[in-house]
């Protein structure tokens, strides 16, 4: 409806102005009594038409007021907002947008054209995904899905670090283990990594009987560590599909360095006098594109800080036609995003199209108490055995229920109640209870079909307060859904899909007590009208959930 309304006011500028290239907005006020929507229109237009702002809301008022059969009426308010309210039946007939478009309605073609890549989780292949990669990688698919939804062609790529000292320090785990098990007293360096997943690649490695003996430690260690870093990836691929994640690509640090992109990369910092030596090190000159500080991009013993990989891989994704580039990164790498994109300025890209999602800690809480975690003593949850506890949908919708940028408290009680204490159990029982409905009135014949086609008449049936306000609510999804995408904020639909819940399960617990709300009684008039509105809720509930990547069941 916000749509449908912002071209009616856009038609009016031009037929009654002449003008077609004034930026305005329409929000929802906070205020119910206020109206359906607030438009600013009048009050931005007002110095480019030579006008007061309350002289052209009133012009405003009566052409939109003249030209609308929506509008129910229309207040002015302030220095020249006009408070518009729709007639009731608008919302009934608007509801026919959703039974056509069915599982397509909240997309867009708001950013047909343009190609997006999402890079998320990116987890060292050094050991098993734990809950705070769990948060990450949702985010960062429902992220994904979100950019899909308005237009975008979207890439979802995972960077996997395979050339860094990491893997280096994942083969010297894997070997001291083995010197370990064969009865070797080791001195397990503390940089090492510790869990029992390291020793399980050990044991299996010498159940193999391989001769290393003609191989310098080096060699075996780099060996080792490639082997157990392929390993680890395949079972980080197998947690990700176990939580409903599926990469379309996944780009190998290594990579950069076979084909010379780093030190092409190098080489033109170089030449846009970017990059200096100091103290036997190279420098990237950051601060001159907004860095606090000057960045290490060779140290002085020859080794690649992080930066320079990394700088060589955003040229790689800007040389591959991104028009929007999303990073879901750790909240600890904050202090990171700066000097990249003062590299990618310096070098000439638009880093106005890179955003980096920061993404809060998760504290696990299992029995009312806070699980501590250490990756590099393995002391943490992994997003396997989540999983497995919960189930996926909850695990997904719970890593959603805040927005990224605030810490997450993941209560691992609460997630396990099958009760409306659990917001997942709330929600998906709400789709559950529609789709019970829908087989009731099959069984009493009260239906002629599966959902009801729309019928003009269904604005005369429909006239609860509730039953407007769950048109309202459903019929706001897609506004919904650019605003979270164009914010990169996907905890608004998570919080909009339980929303629409319990606008639901209010409207059906007044059943109880007054006939009026009881689905599938009254004449067959009113029946077709009610289930025409619960399929348009339903289809809402899939298509919301579709974009958190939870399922939508029929029976619970």
């Amino acid at each position: 409806m916000k749509a449908a309304l912002k071209k009616i006011i856009s038609d009016i500028l031009v037929s009654e102005f002449s003008d077609n290239a004034i930026e305005f907005s329409i929000e929802t006020p906070p205020n119910e009594s206020l109206g359906d929507f607030a438009c600013n229109v009048a009050m931005v237009a007002a110095k480019k038409l030579k006008s007061k702002p309350r002289d052209l809301a009133e012009k405003i008022k009566g052409a939109l007021s003249a030209k609308s059969e929506l509008i129910e009426s229309i207040d002015i308010a302030g220095p020249g907002f006009l408070n518009i309210r729709l007639k009731k039946s608008c919302w009934i007939q608007a509801l026919k947008q959703i039974a056509d478009a069915k599982s397509k309605f909240g997309a867009s073609s708001l950013f047909k054209g343009k190609k997006a890549m999402v890079e998320f989780v990116s987890a060292n292949p050094t050991g098993p995904l734990h809950v705070g990669h769990g948060r990450n990688a949702v985010v960062g698919d429902v992220l994904g899905n979100l950019l899909k939804a308005v237009g975008y062609d979207v890439v979802k790529e995972y960077y996997v670090n395979d050339g860094g000292i990491q893997i280096n320090t994942l083969g010297k785990s894997v070997w001291f283990r083995m010197k370990e098990l064969k009865g070797e007293t080791i001195e397990f360096p503390p940089e090492a990594y510790q869990g029992d997943y390291i020793k399980d690649i050990a044991s299996d490695v010498l159940a193999e009987n391989r001769d290393f003996s003609g191989k310098s430690e080096a060699d075996v260690i780099f060996e080792l560590g490639t082997e157990a870093g392929n390993r680890i990836l395949e079972e980080i691929k197998a947690d990700l599909a176990n939580t409903g994640i599926i990469f379309d690509t996944y780009f190998f640090e290594s990579t950069l360095y076979k084909e010379k992109k780093v030190d092409v990369a190098l080489a033109e910092l170089a030449e846009k006098k970017l990059t200096y030596t100091k103290d036997e090190a190279l420098w990237l000159q950051s601060t001159s594109y907004g860095d606090d500080k000057d960045r290490v991009l060779i140290k002085s013993d020859g080794h690649y800080t992080y930066l320079t990989p990394d700088i060589s891989y955003h040229r790689d994704k800007f040389a591959r036609g991104f028009d929007l580039l999303v990073n879901v990164w750790g909240a600890d790498h904050a202090g990171y995003v700066p000097r990249l994109k003062a590299a990618l300025n310096g070098l000439g890209y638009p880093v106005e199209n890179l955003h980096v999602a920061l993404i809060q800690m998760v504290a696990l809480i299992k029995g009312g108490e806070l699980l501590s975690m250490s990756t590099r003593k393995a002391q943490y949850e992994t997003l396997e055995a989540v999983v497995k506890t919960v189930g996926r949908d909850i695990a997904r919708y719970f890593f959603m229920m805040r927005s990224y940028q605030s810490q997450l408290d993941f209560d691992v009680e609460l997630a396990t109640k099958q009760s409306s204490e659990n917001p997942v159990f709330y929600l998906q029982y709400a789709h559950a209870r529609i789709c019970s409905i829908f087989a009731k009135a099959a069984e009493e014949q009260k239906s002629t079909g599966y959902w009801p086609t729309y019928e003009e008449a269904f604005v005369n049936e429909l006239d609860l307060p509730e039953e407007i306000n769950l048109a309202k609510l459903a019929l706001s999804y897609p506004s919904l859904i650019e605003l979270a995408a164009q914010e990169l904020a996907p905890h608004r639909v998570a919080f909009y899909t339980l929303d629409l819940a319990r606008a639901f399960q209010s409207y059906y617990d007044k059943a109880r007590a007054d006939e009026r709300y009881k689905a599938l009684s009254g004449s067959s008039e009113k029946i077709k009208a009610r289930l025409f509105l619960l399929g348009c809720i339903r289809q809402v509930l899939q298509n919301s959930l579709s974009i958190l990547g939870v399922s939508a069941p029929e029976k619970m």
